[in-house]
C-alpha cells in the first residue's frame, strides 16, 4: 500500500538538505587544491565548483540507479527507511565537517540504507551483490587514487626535469583550473546523483510505479543538482583547509596530477555506477602526489585521521541508520 504524500514530501525535503550538506563537505574535493596553490581566489574557485557540480549532477544516471535499485529491496520497505538512511548520513557529515574531516557521504548514505533495512525489514531486503559491489569500491579507489597520483606525478617530474620552475608554475597554473573544472565535474556527476536515487526511490514505493527507473523526472535531477550546487557554493572552510593545505605541500603542477588522477578514477566508477568516495580518491591522490618529493613530505598524522574518518563512516553510518530505522519502526 502506497505511503502517504506527506511522507514523500517529508523525503523529498530531506534528500535536498542531503545534497546541500554534500556540496558543503565535498566542495573541498574539487577546490581544494586550486585555492591552496593559489591558482584561483576561493570565490572563483567555489562558483567554478558549484557550476560543474550542477553540469555533473545532471548528467548520466547509473549511479542514481544503483543506489535507488542496487542496495535495498524497495518492495520491502517503507519510506521510513529512507528517512532513517538520509538522517543518519547528516548526521555523521555535520559531525565530520565541523572537525574539518573530508568523509565519503556515498559510502555513509548506502551504510544508512543498509543499517536501517536491517531494522525495519531484516536482512533479507538488502541486496548484497549491489553492497559488495560499493565495499569492493571501498579499497579499490584510494589505492588508484594514490596510483594514479604517485605515478602521474612522477612522469610531469621526469617530463619537465630541465624546466625552468617559474615556466613549469605558469604553464599547470593554467591547465590547473582545467584539472579541477573536471573533478568539479566528476564529483556532481557521481555524488549528485545520490540524492536522485533516494527520490525516485520513494517516488516508486508511494505511487507502485517502476517506470519512473525509466525516466526519471527532470525536475528531480535539476533540483538535486542545484541543492549540491548551493552547498558547494556555501563551501566547507575547515575541510578545504584539511585537503588543501595540511596533507602536503602543493604548487600547481601537484595540483594538477591530484586533481586529473582522482577525476578520472571517479568518471570511470560513474560509466559503471559504481557509487565511490571522491574524498577517498582525491585525498588519497593529493597523498600519492606527496609520496614523490619524499615520504616525510605527507602528513601521515593528518592523513591518518582522515583514514580513520573514512572507516568509522561505514559503521557509524549503518549504526545510526539501524536505530533510526528502530525507533521509526515503533511509529
Amino acid at each position: 500500500m502506497p505511503d502517504s504524500l506527506p511522507l514523500l514530501i517529508t523525503i523529498f525535503v530531506i534528500a535536498i538538505g542531503f545534497a546541500i550538506v554534500n556540496g558543503v563537505n565535498d566542495a573541498a574535493n574539487a577546490i581544494a587544491t586550486v585555492i591552496s596553490t593559489r591558482v584561483l581566489s576561493p570565490r572563483l574557485a567555489i562558483g567554478m565548483a558549484a557550476v560543474l557540480n550542477l553540469a555533473g549532477a545532471a548528467t548520466g544516471t547509473a549511479v542514481a540507479l544503483t543506489i535507488g535499485k542496487g542496495i535495498i529491496d524497495t518492495q520491502e520497505l517503507g519510506m521510513g527507511v529512507l528517512i532513517a538512511g538520509l538522517l543518519s548520513v547528516i548526521i555523521w557529515t555535520l559531525f565530520a565537517t565541523y572537525l574539518g574531516l573530508p568523509v565519503s557521504l556515498s559510502h555513509g548514505l548506502v551504510a544508512g540504507l543498509v543499517g536501517a533495512g536491517i531494522a525495519i525489514a531484516g536482512s533479507g531486503a538488502i541486496i548484497w551483490s549491489g553492497f559488495g559491489k560499493v565495499l569492493a569500491a571501498v579499497a579499490s579507489a584510494p589505492i588508484m587514487g594514490f596510483l594514479g597520483g604517485l605515478l602521474l606525478m612522477t612522469a610531469l617530474l621526469w617530463g619537465l626535469r630541465r624546466r625552468a620552475p617559474t615556466r613549469v608554475r605558469g604553464i599547470f597554473g593554467k591547465l590547473q583550473i582545467l584539472s579541477a573544472a573536471f573533478m568539479a565535474y566528476a564529483h556532481g556527476k557521481n555524488d549528485g546523483q545520490m540524492p536522485v536515487g533516494v527520490m525516485v526511490m520513494a517516488l516508486v514505493i508511494y505511487s507502485g510505479r517502476s517506470d519512473y527507473w525509466d525516466n526519471i523526472p527532470w525536475a528531480i535531477i535539476i533540483g538535486c543538482a542545484s541543492a549540491i550546487s548551493l552547498g558547494t557554493a556555501i563551501g566547507g572552510w575547515r575541510v578545504i583547509r584539511t585537503v588543501g593545505t595540511r596533507i602536503t605541500k602543493l604548487d600547481p603542477v601537484h595540483g594538477f596530477a591530484a586533481e586529473s588522477s582522482a577525476a578520472a578514477v571517479i568518471e570511470l566508477a560513474s560509466w559503471f555506477g559504481i557509487p565511490v568516495s571522491t574524498t577517498h580518491c582525491i585525498s588519497s591522490s593529493i597523498m600519492g602526489v606527496g609520496a614523490t618529493k619524499r615520504l616525510s613530505a605527507v602528513r601521515w598524522g593528518v592523513a591518518g585521521n582522515i583514514v580513520m574518518a573514512w572507516i568509522l563512516t561505514f559503521p557509524v553510518c549503518a549504526a545510526l541508520g539501524w536505530l533510526l530505522g528502530m525507533l521509526f519502526g515503533l511509529f
